[in-house]
């Protein structure tokens, strides 16, 4: 079995994604620095979790080669 080049474009996709979002959010921070704390924590926690949504394709295609799972 030869090894996939998909792994390793993913898993560059995957750190360029992270990056990526980090710094899209921190460009954010002075205005979010001005919000109420509450406001901020459930705003950080949302975004802290909606960038994992595009990795379950993105996996997918690092596995068979396809973005969907065929049906």
């Amino acid at each position: 079995m030869n090894p996939s080049w998909r792994k390793p474009v993913g898993a560059f996709a995957i750190v360029a994604l992270i990056v990526g979002w980090c710094v899209l959010i921190a460009s954010f921070s002075a205005t979010i620095g001005r919000w109420p704390i509450l406001i901020q924590l459930v705003f950080y926690v949302f975004t802290g979790i909606v960038w994992i949504v595009p990795l379950k394709p993105l996996l997918l295609w690092m596995e068979t080669g396809r973005w969907r799972v065929p049906r």
